[in-house]
């Protein structure tokens, strides 16, 4: 592994068993407790965070080892305690060192007299766990909004980086493939995350009222035309790494992969070694993850796609909000000069249609009114016009809340004429059915590209057979009226093109075998 020697081979085998084990109880360590957070919620949190924080202040000033006394009085210069003493804040380091957030050791080498040296003394320093938390709290204490930006110098310089990868097609100087690893990297993840911040921003509470408020319209074209900006780098470069990734060969990325692996294996380091299949392995997926990002999968579209959309949206939605503020202001405008000239301009026309044109032009369509009802359809053709359809006639009731009772009182209706020409209806629509079922299967044989020009009541019965044939694996069906359809399908893909009273349909040639069979 790189330049790391062992100095014969079972230290070696040792040292990756160790790594092995290291390895596996890293996993293990997700689903155990975290004793390192216990003082951010026991009862005595201020003094334990005065405490830390005061600790992590001195180890950022290469501070590590601090007494007892130190720490008191450091604490006390904030003035946030009352009451403190020092023993309380010995009992306070105790407790934290019990929790793993700090680590003491002896300190004998001052004492003046040896009551003193058998005392006790310690001198405390953080563990790494402790250095951890500490440092994100203190950047939690400064985030203020989601932050974040839209920076298509990102894109460029992702870009960028992608090229050089390709260009050396795995011919990398010792450690340059780990050098431009790691700024692809961190150019890829400030680009995400700068970005999804930055538009989460625009969904919040806070960002909805201030597209409320007039002082909106200032702000309005700067944002539309840095989101703007934005989507140009997205379509422009991510459209130039997409490209780059789909006509390179895979060796070529492989080839970096296996040079970065190699700079990696160079560095010494004895904390959690990898071997060269892990690192390779890891590093496969995360190229796996930028690649996808740029290119999607077979299933879904690329983020790049995503993140495009989601700033288009946050566009329309800033121009729309823009235009909802101007129409508020226009409301109030008194609008007498021009409905005066546009009267004019109506009185000087002569002829009809242009003014329904000029009225069109002024008004627009008018806002239209939705009935409930399902009209009879006197036909089936798309291109019929709504104006040659049959009015539909509709009894409206009057929307006002006042109840009135009826003045008399009202005679009983009755629908037996309607019943009696509904029924009428019925049985005439069922005879003509059944003489066009009857001469269907006299023919015994229906060839779709040698049936004469149809009604569209055949048209629906036609349909249905059909239908219920395509629906079974057999290709056959039995009627409620006492008949078996099979239906045979080109094998030659061929088409046939049935002619109707109201229009056409381009169907298979389909072939239809028409049989009675005995019901019991």
């Amino acid at each position: 592994m790189g330049d790391v020697h062992y100095t014969n081979e079972v230290e070696f085998v040792v040292l990756q068993r160790m790594s092995a084990l290291n390895r596996n109880q890293s996993s293990e360590l997700w689903i155990k407790p975290v004793p390192e957070l216990k003082y951010l919620n026991a009862d005595n949190v201020g003094r334990y965070r005065l405490i830390m924080r005061f600790f992590y202040a001195n180890h950022s000033k290469m501070r590590y080892w601090l007494k007892p006394e130190d720490v008191y009085e450091g604490v006390e210069q904030w003035k946030l305690l009352d009451d403190y003493t020092l023993e309380e804040c010995q009992r306070d380091l105790e407790a934290l060192t019990e929790w793993k957030n700090l680590t003491s050791r002896h300190d004998g080498g001052r004492a003046g007299s040896i009551e003193e040296y058998l005392k006790k003394r310690f001198r405390y320093q953080m563990t790494p766990y402790a250095i951890e938390i500490e440092r994100m709290l203190q950047a939690l204490e400064t985030i203020q909004g989601y932050g974040g930006s839209l920076e298509p110098a990102l894109l460029e310089r992702i870009a960028k980086y992608i090229s050089e990868i390709r260009d050396e097609s795995g011919r990398f100087a010792q450690g340059a493939a780990l050098q431009l690893w790691k700024d692809l990297q961190a150019a890829f993840r400030q680009l995400h995350e700068s970005a999804s911040d930055y538009l989460a921003s625009l969904q919040t509470a806070r960002a909805e009222e201030l597209m409320l408020t007039d002082q909106f319209l200032v702000f309005k074209d700067t944002l539309s035309e840095y989101l703007r900006d934005f989507v140009k780098g997205l379509q422009q470069y991510g459209a130039h790494v997409e490209g780059m990734f789909r006509t390179t060969e895979t060796a070529v990325w492989d080839g970096f992969l296996e040079a970065l692996v190699a700079d990696e294996g160079r560095l010494p380091t004895l904390d959690n070694p990898l071997t060269d299949e892990e690192r390779m392995q890891i590093h496969q997926e995360e190229w796996l993850v930028l690649q996808q990002w740029f290119i999607g999968t077979a299933t879904e579209p690329s983020d790049v796609h995503y993140l495009e959309r989601q700033t288009k949206d946050t566009i329309a939605r800033v121009v729309r909000y823009a235009l909802a503020i101007q129409d508020k202001h226009r409301m109030g405008i008194s609008r007498r000069r021009e409905l005066e000239e546009l009267g004019r301009r109506f009185l000087m026309m002569e002829d009809p249609d242009d003014a329904h044109r000029l009225g069109a032009y002024a008004f627009g369509l008018y806002k239209t009114r939705h009935f409930q009802g399902e009209p009879d359809a006197t036909s089936d053709s798309a291109d019929l016009s709504m104006w040659d359809e049959v009015p539909i006639v509709r009894s409206l009731r009057s929307r006002s809340r006042i109840q009135r009772r009826s003045a008399g009182t009202e005679a009983i209706r009755s629908t037996r004429q309607k019943r009696e020409e509904a029924a009428k209806e019925i049985l005439e629509k069922k005879a003509r059915e059944a003489e066009l079922i009857r001469e269907w299967v006299d023919r015994q044989t229906l060839l779709m590209s040698e049936l004469p020009v149809l009604t569209p009541e055949q048209r629906t019965l036609l349909l249905q057979w059909i239908g219920l044939c395509l629906v079974n694996a057999s290709k056959s069906a039995r009627t409620p009226d006492g008949l078996e359809v099979r239906l045979v399908v080109p094998s030659d893909g061929s088409r046939a093109q049935l002619v109707f009273t109201d229009g056409e349909m381009d169907v298979p040639d389909f072939q239809l075998f028409i049989r009675e069979v005995a019901t019991s």
